[in-house]
Formats: C-alpha cells, sequence, structure tokens
C-alpha cells in the first residue's frame, strides 16, 4: 500500500520508523513547520529516508489537497495530529484513514484524554485506532488496547512508558489488518461518550478545600503539563511532582487546607482533608521547573504558610 503519515514529533518518528519497516511504502509525510530552536524528528526521519516532507501552516486549502493528492495514498495514517484535517483528505484514500487516541473510545474524546481520566482517578484507559470522520474522535473504531493507571502515575509518565510505545505497535497491527482485509469498522457507543475540553493552566487551579485524592489526582493529571496552579503570596506557583499521604490520625485536623506544616530534604509538607501532600517540584511564575528545596531557600516559604489564599 502506499502510506501518507500525518503527524509530529517523536511518536509520529516511531511511527514512521515502524512503518518503513514494513512491506509499506510511505510515499509522503505532512507535519506541521520547524518551531524555531527546535527539532523535527519526524521530518529527520522521513528526508533521511528519501521520503518527501510537506510542512503547511493548515491542512486546509486547495494547494494543499492538490500537493496529496498527487501522491495518491492507499491510505492515510495519522500520528499526532492537532490541526483539522479536511474532510477531503481522510476520505481520498481507498484504505481510508486511521488515526490513534489515548483512550478507551468513546469515553474521553478530545485533546487532554490522559490528563483528565488521572484526574478523575481512574484505574485503567487506554488508546483506539479508530476511522476518523468530520466529529471529534467520533469515527468507527478498529482495534483498542487497555492499560492500567498506577496510583502514582502521571500523564507524562502513563504516556512516555506505556500509550506511546503500545500506540505504535497498534498502528502497525492496525496497517496488517487493512493489508489483509480484515479490519473492522465497530461503531462508537454513543450513551457511553464522554468529552472534555483541553486541560489548560485556567482548569487546574487546586482546591485546597478537596480531599487529598482529589487533589492528588489533579496534580498528577497535570504533571508535566500544564501543572496543577496555586498561589504563594498572591503570586502564582504550579505543582508537579508529589507524593500524598492519607492518614486521618495525624493531627492534621488542627492545621488548615494548603498549610504549610513540614519542610524535609525532598520538599515541603502541606495540609489536605484527610491527609496531607508532599510537594516536590514547583514552578515560579516566569521561572523553569524546579526542586521545592530550591523554592523554599529562594522564597522564604516557611512551615505555617498557607499555599492558595
Amino acid at each position: 500500500m502506499r502510506i501518507v503519515i500525518l503527524g509530529q514529533a517523536a511518536f509520529g518518528e516511531k511511527v514512521l520508523a515502524a512503518i518503513l519497516g514494513l512491506t509499506e511504502e510511505v510515499v509522503g509525510v505532512f507535519c506541521p513547520p520547524d518551531a524555531p530552536g527546535r527539532s523535527n524528528p519526524l521530518k529527520q526521519l522521513a528526508d533521511a529516508s528519501h521520503i518527501p516532507v510537506f510542512q503547511p501552516k493548515k491542512m486546509r486549502g486547495p494547494e494543499v489537497y492538490e500537493t496529496y493528492a498527487r501522491l495518491q495514498p492507499d491510505l492515510n495514517v495519522m500520528a499526532f495530529v492537532t490541526d483539522i484535517i479536511p474532510e477531503a483528505i481522510l476520505n481520498y484514500p481507498p484504505c481510508g484513514t486511521l488515526q490513534y487516541h489515548p483512550s478507551l473510545l468513546p469515553k474521553h474524546r478530545g485533546g487532554s484524554a490522559i490528563n483528565w481520566a488521572i484526574i478523575h482517578g481512574e484505574t485503567h484507559t487506554g488508546l483506539t485506532i479508530f476511522w476518523p470522520d468530520r466529529g471529534i474522535d467520533t469515527g468507527p473504531i478498529l482495534l483498542q488496547k487497555e492499560v492500567e493507571i498506577g496510583p502514582e502515575e502521571t500523564t507524562g509518565s502513563l504516556y512516555f512508558n506505556q500509550l506511546f510505545p503500545l500506540g505504535v505497535a497498534a498502528i502497525v497491527e492496525a496497517i496488517l489488518r487493512v493489508r489483509a482485509g480484515t479490519a473492522p469498522r465497530i461503531a462508537q457507543d454513543e450513551s457511553q461518550a464522554t468529552y472534555e475540553p483541553l486541560c489548560t493552566a485556567d482548569r487546574t487551579r487546586i482546591d485546597w478545600e478537596q480531599s487529598i485524592d482529589r487533589v492528588y489526582n489533579l496534580i498528577r493529571g497535570a504533571n508535566p503539563q500544564p501543572g496543577a496552579v496555586t498561589t504563594f503570596h498572591g503570586q502564582p506557583l504550579k505543582i508537579f511532582d508529589s507524593r500524598k499521604q492519607s492518614d486521618a490520625s495525624t493531627g492534621l485536623q488542627e492545621s488548615l487546607p494548603g498549610e504549610v506544616i513540614a519542610v524535609e530534604a525532598e520538599g515541603f509538607w502541606v495540609a489536605v482533608a484527610g491527609g496531607r501532600l508532599l510537594v516536590q517540584r514547583v514552578q515560579p511564575e516566569n521561572s523553569p521547573k524546579m526542586k521545592a528545596v530550591e523554592f523554599l531557600a529562594a522564597s522564604g516559604l516557611k512551615i505555617g504558610d498557607r499555599l492558595g489564599r
């Protein structure tokens, strides 16, 4: 089959590398324009493999479609696509278009599926290879893989350790099914569908009045991006790495939610309903991420201070 890859970043690169190990022919790669000062691993591998690379600012537009159609692909593979792909391109190949999504559709449609699964405290999620249509993650399902969300899993660890490598393998499996003519099109159950918006900093503000589990899940789900947001002395402070201790018998009932109650080599402990939270990595406004102990030294934060006031 003649395949066009639409994608970006390391995931797109690994998908291209995996497809090059098959007997299919990759006839073109579409990826976003290069960002200043950043490498483009998908483009670099395509160039090294003598595959034509196209980098339109947007995939919509007659000139993009004309360039694409000249490649005469049999199959499209979407590997980490954030742009809107026109239906004319989705429907052009006789074998259709495959897309990777990091959830068990129809749950967690949208661009932040991994974040929200962790924020909601779920213990399982997965990935879906599906046939995209004009909706947002609404097309028929080809295959799915389930994974466990560990109690200390973050969005970063869940993606890079599980959903990334498993997703590359699942795309290869899907291509082989398409080649064999055994790729199903299973309609999504709309009664089970959920959709969440992008997980941005305005949606990850910590409410220290909530339970230890809800606060901890929010921090895990917002790590490494966009970070869980609180304040110190009225200035924004993002929290990333943390550890919880759920214990109602620690005497914390005398502490206020968000109060700094202890300091140690790994960071500082904050009182939360039902336990306490060890903050290990933070990011003050207009600063890089740093260890919590570095923030302690730079900010003057001390026992008795309260976050989020």
